[in-house]
């Protein structure tokens, strides 16, 4: 229990990147890790509604996130998700490509020369974006720098499980969350209902800037004709930062260090990168094939969420193995993009892969960063183009060097981020 609560990621054995399936025992609960395609199909995209995402893990979020469309299921999460998916369809990426051009462009201006702790530099930008996109508002605005500033705290305060993941608690019973985690939470919450409220009285002024915010708060759920209350805003508020702002800093930053170690790769997404126009123009996505490639890699050898946990709701038979009602049913990205009885050179660097059978093949069958069916991540697109876009702008500008002896080691808080930060040696291209 305590190896699981310090660092995930180190407690498990060597032979689950084999395994097509492992129970885990404990005297409260049965857990099954799956990690052939075929299961984490049938989980996720064949019957999701059957496997609703488990509480265990959800107690650890509630402080910040209240009852937000990452945590809640059926009938509930359905109405979230309807009035929530329009903001992120069809043109609202190209709409929203300017503001994470603006972010773009601060990152490089902000961006030290020396050794630099990138993981926080990408934090930084990644926040940013979020904030640009969501309510027009740069990270300079004092409201999104204390947002920022808070949320630093309350990742590291946070294990990507607490006691009540193994011990099942009745409601009434304290849930074990530190005294700082509460702290920023509340902290947190209470500076994005600031946030909302005022963007509420805007959309009622008619000054609201068209902008995701503005999109989803406005946007009714076509079976009940409501919207979001402030209350459900700011939950849902609060899992667009953590899921926009904290996978896409992890991701960029464990990109900036792989390109460190292959500098090979790092000169072709430098070189794509000089095809960037002078000012925004959504057409260039189109052509950072590398840059896409890279960071594609990036999220299959560190993906950002690094497990996802459901649960039974009937009986069930997973490789001829009876599963009781109310197991866990753990889909790991981490072992799925490494299972190595599916992947060529599934520990190795290579963008290159995506352009081979093996490559393809397995990003139809074992590739989920983002998860996979009903409950895909909304943002997925949208990480699609902000990360290639930012690893581009900074390629350009910077190149980026492996610092001898201080490699990073991952570990899993909220994300999969490094234990120590990640330096690397900067310096102008």
């Amino acid at each position: 229990m305590r190896l699981f609560r310090e660092d995930i990621l180190s407690a498990q054995p060597a032979r689950l990147y084999r395994a097509w399936m492992a129970e885990f025992r404990t005297p409260f609960f049965r857990s099954y890790l799956i990690n052939q395609p075929s299961l984490v199909d049938e989980v996720l995209k064949a019957r999701p509604l059957d496997f609703p995402k488990s509480d265990r893990v959800g107690e650890g979020l509630r402080p910040l996130l209240g009852n937000s469309v990452f945590l809640t299921n059926g009938a509930e999460w359905q109405r979230q998700r309807r009035i929530i998916d329009p903001a992120f369809e069809g043109g609202r990426l190209r709409d929203t490509f300017p503001a994470m051009w603006e972010a773009g462009e601060a990152s490089v201006a902000r961006m030290p020369s020396g050794i630099v702790e990138v993981e926080e530099e990408m934090s930084h930008a990644a926040a940013d974006v979020i904030f640009r996109t969501l309510f027009s508002l740069p990270i300079e605005a004092e409201i999104a720098t204390r947002v920022f500033h808070e949320f630093r705290a309350y990742q590291r305060t946070q294990p990507i499980l607490n006691a009540a993941a193994f011990v099942p608690l009745p409601r009434w019973l304290p849930r074990g969350h530190r005294a700082e985690t509460r702290r920023t939470a509340k902290a947190i919450r209470a500076l994005i209902t600031e946030l909302t409220e005022a963007r509420m009285a805007e959309i009622e002024a008619g000054t609201a800037p068209d902008d995701l915010a503005t999109k989803i708060m406005t946007t009714t759920d076509p079976e009940t004709g409501e919207r979001f209350t402030t209350e459900e805003m700011v939950d849902q508020v609060a899992i667009f930062f953590l899921a926009g702002h904290e996978t896409s800093a992890s991701a960029l930053g464990w990109a900036l260090y792989l390109l460190a170690r292959y500098p090979e790769w790092q000169e072709k997404v430098a070189e794509e990168a000089m095809q960037l126009p002078a000012s925004p123009d959504f057409a260039v996505m189109s052509k950072l094939r590398v840059t896409r490639d890279v960071f594609r890699e990036a999220l299959r050898l560190y993906p950002p969420v690094p497990m996802m946990v459901r649960e039974t709701t009937c009986p069930e038979t997973f490789r001829d193995r009876p599963v009781k009602v109310g197991s866990q049913v753990v889909i790991s990205p981490w072992h799925l993009h490494r299972q190595n009885r599916l992947w060529d050179n599934p520990d190795g660097f290579d963008p290159g892969r995506w352009e081979t059978e093996n490559g393809k093949q397995c990003m139809r069958e074992a590739f989920i960063p983002f998860s996979a069916g009903a409950r895909v991540c909304t943002g997925a697109g949208f990480a699609m183009v902000e990360g290639p876009l930012l690893l581009a702008m900074l390629l350009r500008a910077f190149r980026f060097e492996r610092v001898e002896g201080v490699d990073p080691v991952p570990v899993a808080y909220l994300t999969v981020r490094a234990k120590d930060g990640i330096r690397l040696r900067v310096s102008r291209r």
